[in-house]
Formats: structure tokens, sequence, C-alpha cells
């Protein structure tokens, strides 16, 4: 008989990884992802801390062995780290495999050691340029020398980092082969 509490697709594919976008905000407003002056979802709409722990548990009875926390920017949510902690659990009995979270990496100098600590071993970090002046044009607020700050402390920590760039034709598109080299 086959095992009912594993999620299928529609192809007979297990569903094993699941993203969970912890929240609408973000620390930057990147031209194109948001408007410079944004309108949030109400906190209301949001769900809690202890809502998305209850969901992602539930999702991880069902067979989801990867969770990845994605925003907005996910580390500017306040507590956020107590959902991290709440969901390690998960990591300690087997249950789940990998927690990973898409970061700006705005915020990672004053995360990078606890996430490891929680067993965090990878991390997506969004960089679009290495050149300061186009980083603060693309992401409108950020400055890409915190963005490295937070690089070198995930490194410090022990934290595999994957590099996620959008091309932008005419705006970084000529450094993308200085960017790959970088990385």
């Amino acid at each position: 008989m086959p095992d009912t509490s594993q999620m299928i697709d529609p192809y007979g594919r297990a569903i094993t990884y699941l993203r969970v976008s912890v929240t609408d905000r973000c620390d930057f407003r990147c031209v194109y992802c948001m408007a410079e002056d944004m309108t949030f979802l109400p906190k209301a709409e949001i769900l809690t801390l202890e809502e998305l722990d209850r969901l992602c548990s539930a999702f991880v009875r069902q067979g989801v062995r990867k969770l990845r926390m994605t925003g907005g920017e996910p580390l500017v949510r306040r507590n956020i780290m107590w959902l991290f902690r709440r969901l390690s659990r998960h990591l300690e009995s087997g249950a789940l495999d990998e927690l990973t979270v898409t970061t700006n990496g705005s915020q990672l100098a004053k995360y990078a050691a606890e996430l490891a600590d929680l067993s965090v071993r990878r991390i997506n970090v969004s960089l679009d340029t290495l050149d300061p002046h186009k980083f603060q044009a693309i992401t409108r607020w950020g400055k890409l020398d915190k963005v490295q700050e937070g690089l070198a402390a995930a490194k410090a920590a022990g934290l595999a980092v994957k590099i996620n760039t959008v091309a932008l034709k005419g705006v970084n598109d000529d450094e993308l082969h200085r960017l790959v080299a970088w990385c």
C-alpha cells in the first residue's frame, strides 16, 4: 500500500522541497523587485512565527526534507531566529535534511554565526554587482560593504554560500564574467 503521508505532484514526483516566504518586507528596494515606496501587507495578514512553525512542521510530517526561508528579506523579520531555532529541531530529529535561507546579505553579519549554530549549512545571497555605485543604484538603499561584511561573517561561520545574480541589460551585464570569477 502506498505511503499516503508523502505528498506527490501530478507527475508522480515526491514533494520534498518547500520555499517559505516569511515576510514581504525588505530593507532594499531593488529596481526589478520593489517600488521605492512600497505598500506592504498589514501585519495581521502575515502568518505569525508560531503559525509558520506549525505549517512548516506539518509539511515536514508530509515528507518535506528541505526548507528554504525566503522573503522579502527573511532576516528583517522580527524574532526570525526563534523560527530557525524551532525548525532546527527537525534537523536534530532527522526528519529534515536541510534548512536554508535566501537573503540579500544585509543582516548576515548579525545572524551568520547563529544560523550556523542552528545547523543551517548553506545560504543563498542575492548579489547583482561588485561595484558599490551600481549596487546602490540597483538596490536603491543598499550598501555593498554591509553585504560584503555579511558574506565574510557567513564564511567565518562555515556557511556554504551560493550567489544569485539577476543579469540586467545595460546595468550589470558588462561585469558578469568578473562576478563569476569573484565567486
